[in-house]
Formats: C-alpha cells, structure tokens, sequence
C-alpha cells in the first residue's frame, strides 16, 4: 500500500518504474520525474491499462476513488475508457501524452534548424495526414498497422513521396518518444518496406544547356539553408554522384590555397572502390571556403540540421530542385547526364577523359589494367571549362549565401 509520503519522495531513476498500491493501482514514475496514477485490468479476455491522471493533480485517496469506479464498470462489463466521467479524468493525460504533443515538442526542438518554408511544409503534412488520424492516441498505442493505414492514405491519393516523406518524419517523433519515455517502439521504422517503392530507373535529366542555366537560376533563388544551397552548386560544378557531394568530409579536401586544389574522394565512398581525384576550379574552392562558418567545426561539410556530427539527408537537394519546380524533370544524379551530354558535345576528342572525370569504369578492361595514366591537367582545364559553361549568367557565391539563415549551432 502506498502513503503519501512515499508518493512525494519517489524520485526519478535511469527507467520507468511502477509504485504498487492495491488492487491493481499503480503509480508510474517516469525518468522525467513525472507521476501518473494508471490501473491494470482484465476486460475482453486480456490485461489492459487505464491511465487516471497525474499526480499530484489526482492524490493519492481520488485515485483509489477512481480505481473503485472503474472496477465497479469493470463488474458491468463496461469498458472503462468508454465511460464519459473516466474520460473527463484522462483528457488531460491523452493531452500530454499524445502523439500530437510529442510531435509538436518534436517540432519545436528543431525548427530553428530548418528553413520558414521546410518547417511549414513539415508541420503541414503532420497537420493534414498525420493527427487526424492518430494525434490523439499515445505514441504507446500507435502499433505498425495503424501507421500503415495512415500512410496508405496518402498513398491512395498518388502521393506515394509523400508517404515516404511522413513515414520519416513519424519516425523520428516515435524516437524522441522513446527518448522522453512515451514510447518502447518505432512503428514507421518498421513499415518502410510496405509502402509502394519510388520510381527508380533512368534518371530525368536536362542536357540542353540554356535550359541548364534557367534551372540552376531558379533552385538557387529558392529558400533554403545556404547549406543545401552550397550542396546543389558543388553538385553540379564537379559532377560527382550526389552520395559522394552529402558525405563530403573536410579530411577530403587538399591543397586549397594552392594553383591545385583538389578533393580526394576515398575509396570506401567510391561505386568503383577506388579513390577519385577531383580537381577543383576557382569557383568550387569559394563553395568549399563559404561552408567554413556553417561546418567547419562539424565532419563533414554539409552536416544535417537536425543531426550535425552526421551528414544531410539524402534527399535534402532533390526535395530543393522540386520544390524549384522540376519534380520528374531533373534529379541531383541529373547532372552527371548534363555534363557528360554537353562537353561530350563540345569536345568529342576528349571522351575518355570525360569519363574519367565522371568516375565510370571503362568498358575495355584490359587497356584500362595498363593505361593508368590520371591525366589530371587535361581534367582540369575541362573542370575549368564546365564551371564557365555552367555558371554563365548565375550569382556569386557570395550572393547565394548572402542574407541568408544563421549558421548551425
């Protein structure tokens, strides 16, 4: 049985425990210190839970009260969380604990971190798809095929990225639920491979370069962190496949201050498990230089805004170009079709340099297993006429991150 006094002195440990009182009365303290009063019962054949309240709001003589109301139900064969008085009691509990108030404390912890028009768009979708479905029930009690349905139904209405978007995004509420002691389990975690794949294959790209130009112009006057916006012109300065551009770390960087900067790319984050040297022009060194106030003190050179001893989000550069207006017109892999299509174009006698710049095996093994040769003056002269191809008409850099957000703390 339990006293006040031993109510008020239970302190907070590193988990969960429960303070027995009687007849299946219990008090739940929480590592954050928090105490709520909840009742172990059998109805329809199984043991359930039934949270009262909170403590010290419900002392300890109104619990036992209400643990007799409910078991009093319990006797008629009434659920007790479908009585009208028991529910008045546990409103302001489903209120604390709800999925919804861990995703807005979720929220708030982050929104700083992101653009005005990402933290819209990320409240947004949780407003629209995600509460009304399920912002009621405890993060507990949301299992894997409630939040399938809810992402099914997005889904249904073509949004097949979107749900995927949703999907990433509850999951990283139901793990700050279980950071705060909410929740035992990641139920979005767990569906991921349930929802209908993305479309792969062949990835759209534009090779006209006028065209080139016009997009570049209008991702880059799009909000966003200068981070991702930095990210999108190193992209498409160097040509490297976006995994190699989001994982970049300044380990990789050599030489900036001299007549050649280069970035060496290990081999463990090469597709051909080999290093690539990347010379880099003037242009690419001043995008390299703009990162130092934002991540300097971090990895790598782009580090997530949510998580920043870890890189950005795979998707951080694509959502930027779609939301430019190009979904299923260009991805960030895009890029290496232009720069392929349009300097093969120009400079057809420089092929095999082209595509030794763009890291591709090259078809004939054998010449390849005695040709080693890096030539890396002829990739640099054609490095530096890309980067004057493709930034014709664009801002600086020192534009593109000007009056922009403060960097990442």
């Amino acid at each position: 049985m339990l006293t006040d006094t031993k109510i008020k002195t239970a302190k907070a440990e590193a988990k969960p425990y429960r303070l027995a009182d009687s007849e299946g009365l219990f008090l739940h303290v929480m590592t954050t210190g928090k105490k709520f009063w909840r009742l172990r019962y059998r109805a329809e054949k199984k043991e359930q839970t039934l949270t009262l309240g909170a403590y010290p709001a419900i002392g300890l003589k109104e619990a036992r009260k209400l643990r007799d109301s409910a078991k009093e139900l319990i006797k008629k064969g009434i659920v007790p969380s479908q009585n009208e008085k028991l529910l008045s009691i546990q409103a302001d509990t489903r209120q604390e604990d709800s999925f919804e108030v861990v995703a807005r404390e979720w929220y708030e912890l982050r929104r700083d971190l992101w653009r005005e028009r990402h933290a819209h768009d990320v409240i947004h979708s949780l407003e629209r798809d995600v509460f009304p479905l399920v912002g009621s029930l405890p993060p507990s009690q949301i299992s894997p095929r409630l939040t399938l349905h809810v992402l099914k139904q997005i889904e249904e209405r073509g949004a097949v990225e979107t749900a995927h978007r949703v999907r990433q995004r509850m999951s990283e509420i139901f793990i700050h639920a279980i950071a705060t002691d909410r929740a035992e389990t990641d139920p979005a975690g767990t569906v991921k491979s349930a929802l209908k794949p993305m479309q792969r294959g062949r990835q759209p790209a534009i090779t006209d370069i006028e065209q080139v130009h016009e997009m570049i112009g209008r991702v880059e006057s799009t909000a966003a962190h200068p981070v991702t916006l930095l990210a999108f012109r190193l992209l498409y300065l160097t040509a490297v496949r976006p995994g190699e551009v989001r994982g970049a770390l300044w380990s990789e960087f050599h030489d900036l201050d001299t007549s050649e900067p280069k970035w060496i790319i290990p081999p463990e984050r090469m597709k051909m498990k080999k290093e690539h040297i990347v010379p880099l022009t003037p242009a690419a060194v001043d995008v390299v230089r703009s990162l130092l106030p934002f991540s300097e003190r971090w990895p790598h050179l782009f580090p997530n805004t949510r998580r920043p001893r870890v890189c950005m989000c795979e998707n951080a550069i694509g959502y930027l170009i779609n939301r430019a207006g190009y979904h299923g017109r260009h991805v960030p892999h895009g890029f290496r079709a232009s720069f392929s299509s349009i300097m093969n174009e120009r400079y057809p006698q420089d092929h095999a340099i082209i595509e030794l710049m763009l890291a591709h095996s090259p078809k004939d093994k054998v010449a390849s297993a005695y040709n080693r040769a890096q030539h890396l003056e002829r990739r640099r002269e054609l490095a530096q006429i890309w980067s004057n191809i493709v930034l014709e008409g664009q801002i600086s850099t020192n534009e593109l991150v000007a009056a922009k957000r403060k960097p990442p703390r």
